[in-house]
């Protein structure tokens, strides 16, 4: 097997950079592949096209006959681009996007043929849903599901097929995948901000969220991937001692763009120009063969397919590259791994961020109730926070050295800790005109238009304010956006509905103007939310001790942090927002308890397989080289030969000692493993894997790693740390 390592690195060795021309401004080809607005105006008849943006606009039904028309029109465009087959692109809980392709082809008799696609196959299939995770919503001998267009995300040509984001529901209804919970999430949000807003200007109609994600990851020579069988089943490494040199130069950060990553880039970054994404930042992270890119900020489901999109053009693209990508949270131990910041926020029709703070106190007094009701809704619901981010994987990114803690709080700055303070001690009930004053100068009015640079980025906050807008840094690398973008949207949306409620009733009921009852809800939220807010250090046992004095959770593990999913309250939120129903709810549990247990069993059965069929008989070969040369050592100095070979002896026992642990410990985890499987609630076995067999891997690797380190180089036959790191 040592055989595989250094052909692979020979391989990776010899790797020229694919160089790509880009003859064109991107500017020209932006959303060339993509059947937007523009491109409609040009294939559509007006009617046709005034029924698809108000679909956009207003969430308005799409009259069938008319259907029939906007199928034809993008069938003649897509056909005029040499797209020969079309699929409805949809993202179940797989975590991965779904297509099934078929021709524009039909048969019409006597030899003849023609291209087709009508207003039925746009608006609506019927994939086979029987082997797509359904957490017991339907039977396993039904496998009826449906896919629906979304003619809020436009249509897009990859390769030489038309692709139609469509949501994905059962037969009688629920949802089977990550966009239509978004979309209910993002209409909710849409009712309860317009509500809020009208407090502040009577023409706002809409209000939209929007999300900005920052895609971390790895960049991998493919065939050094191929030589770790853990890499290539589980998406990281289950062994490898650490490089003499890793990150702790802080040389790689911001540096220099290797070669053969801008190729991989630069081809990317044209692919996404075709297919509209607007992807805009590139640079090296902090690890060693880590990268980012960002676009410009979109509204949040457009956001979300583009994201989606994204990772499947970066497995292709990179294919080419002869690279492998890694979007594991935690794929090496000992540098950083890789999250996916979704920075969001909310802004109106009128074109105001709603997170914006704006030139005059009344702006500013819009600015704090959204500000201030966010934060009101992340302490009042943070254990849902924590469960929208919660993954195997992603378990082992939080709380090391580069990501939040898996306590969820609030980063806001100094400056607006100072304004929340103040506001929190204006005296209660109607204001004075004194106080009025008072308050709108020396308290909303003092707050610049402006706040992006007001202070310093908590990189230990998971969730943090970043002068106009929050970023949400706890979110993985791997994961898809609409699971966090659906809770968080639908959590500030109730609180929204509850904020409005609240102040009604005051100037309703108790007679108060407008301010005054806003004023007088917001500082009530102040006093409530206080606990959620931290400015300090993240990580070590200070703030452990802090948060849980502060009644804040801690749920380290993905089973830990997934239980409140079943709980009356969020299935009462989902529920009453129109989001989730509780069978939707329950289903989602259970199939992210699965996904959890699954893929800790898989991580659990290859490191046994590397360990007792790669690692152990590897240490066996190079002992047995070590007792040659003992016995030769004999043969020349005879009795004396103990004191000469003490070196040799010293390493075959402690070969013995790491040999006799790991198998063992792999025996051991393997029954643990075993005992787990035969546990039928699917919150014990989750339990049980997270507690009892995943916390042995750690002691398994340790014994590996330090054989790593005795075996001759030559023999071992794993690619190591050094080469997977530091050869591209």
């Amino acid at each position: 097997m040592a055989e595989l390592r250094f052909h692979a690195l020979k391989q990776t060795l010899e790797r020229v950079p694919i160089y790509i021309e880009e003859k064109e401004r991107r500017s020209s080809i932006f959303g060339a592949n993509v059947f937007n607005e523009s491109t409609m105006r040009q294939y559509l008849t007006k009617s046709a096209f005034n029924e698809v943006m108000d679909a956009i606009v207003k969430g308005s039904k799409i009259d069938r006959l008319v259907a029939d028309h906007i199928s034809t029109g993008m069938k003649e465009w897509a056909i005029s681009k040499g797209a020969t087959h079309y699929t409805h692109w949809f993202q179940p809980l797989t975590g991965a996007t779904a297509e099934k392709h078929d021709a524009f082809f039909e048969t019409i008799g006597e030899g003849a043929s023609i291209e087709k696609f009508g207003g039925g196959e746009l608006v609506q299939q019927e994939p086979d849903a029987s082997s797509f995770p359904n957490g017991g919503i339907r039977n396993m001998f039904e496998a009826r599901g449906y896919t629906a267009w979304d003619p809020t995300s436009p249509a897009f040509i990859y390769g030489t097929t038309l692709c139609i984001p469509t949501v994905f529901v059962s037969y009688t209804g629920e949802a089977l995948d990550y966009k239509t919970p978004l979309l209910r999430a993002l209409q909710a949000i849409d009712s309860a901000a317009v509500a809020v807003c009208k407090y502040f200007d009577k023409n706002v109609k809409k209000v939209n969220a929007s999300l900005g994600w920052e895609q971390e990851y790895f960049l991998i020579d493919k065939a050094l991937v191929a030589s770790r069988p853990d890499i290539v089943a589980t998406g990281r490494t289950l062994l490898g001692h650490s490089s003499a040199k890793g990150q702790q130069l802080d040389d790689h950060y911001f540096g220099t763009i290797p070669n053969r990553a801008m190729s991989f880039m630069r081809d990317l970054e044209h692919e996404c120009m075709l297919l509209g994404i607007p992807v805009k930042t590139r640079h090296n992270e902090v690890a060693p063969n880590q990268f980012e890119l960002a676009p410009i900020f979109e509204e949040a489901n457009l956001a979300v397919d583009h994201n989606s999109l994204l990772m499947d053009l970066m497995h292709k693209t990179a294919e080419r590259h002869h690279f492998k990508v890694l979007f594991h949270e935690k794929p090496f131990a000992g540098v950083n791994g890789s999250g996916k910041h979704n920075n969001w926020s909310l802004s109106t029709d009128t074109g105001v961020n709603l997170l914006a703070p704006g030139k005059t106190p009344m702006s500013n007094l819009q600015f704090l109730t959204f500000f201030i009701n966010t934060i009101k809704a992340v302490h009042d619901n943070e254990e849902l926070l924590r469960a929208a981010i919660a993954s195997a994987s992603n378990d082992h990114r939080l709380g090391a050295n580069e990501a939040p803690p898996a306590i969820i709080s609030v980063f806001i700055g100094n400056q607006l800790t100072k304004v929340l303070s103040e506001l929190k001690n204006v005296t209660s009930g109607k204001l004075s005109p004194e106080e009025k004053t008072e308050l709108k100068l020396n308290v909303v009015g003092k707050i610049p238009e402006i706040m992006l640079d007001n202070t310093d980025r908590n990189r230990t906050s998971p969730f943090a304010f970043t002068g106009n807008k929050f970023e949400f840094r706890a979110v993985g690398s791997k994961a898809n956006c609409a699971n966090p973008m659906t809770v968080l949207n639908s959590i500030v949306a109730k609180q929204l509905i509850d904020f409005k409620a609240e102040v009604d009733v005051l100037i309703d009921k108790k007679d108060m103007k407008k301010d005054d009852a806003v004023f007088n809800v917001l500082r009530e939220y102040i006093k409530k939310s206080k606990n959620i807010l931290f400015e300090g250090n993240g990580y070590g046992e200070a703030w452990e001790k802090e948060a849980e004095k502060r009644g804040l959770s801690n749920n380290k593990t993905t089973p830990e942090a997934l239980k409140v999913r079943v709980s009356k309250k969020v299935i009462d939120l989902f529920e009453g927002l129109g989001v989730m129903n509780k069978i939707e709810s329950e289903a989602r549990y259970e199939i992210e308890m699965e996904d959890y247990v699954h893929r800790i069993q898989i991580e659990g059965r290859v490191l046994g397989d590397i360990t007792k069929s790669r690692v152990v008989p590897t240490a066996v070969k190079y002992q047995n080289t070590l007792i040659e040369n003992v016995k030769g050592l004999k043969e020349i100095y005879g009795a004396t030969f103990k004191t000469v070979a003490k070196e040799q002896l010293r390493l075959i026992e402690e070969i013995s000692s790491h040999i006799e642990s790991i198998n063992s410990k792999v025996d051991k985890m393997t029954e643990e493993r075993r005992a787990a499987n035969h546990e039928e609630n699917i919150e014990t076995k989750a339990l049980a894997y997270a507690y009892k067999v995943n916390p042995m891997f750690a002691d398994i690797r340790y014994h590996c790693d330090k054989l790593e380190l005795l075996v001759d180089d030559e023999l071992w036959p794993l690619t190591k740390y050094r080469e997977l790191l530091f050869t591209n």
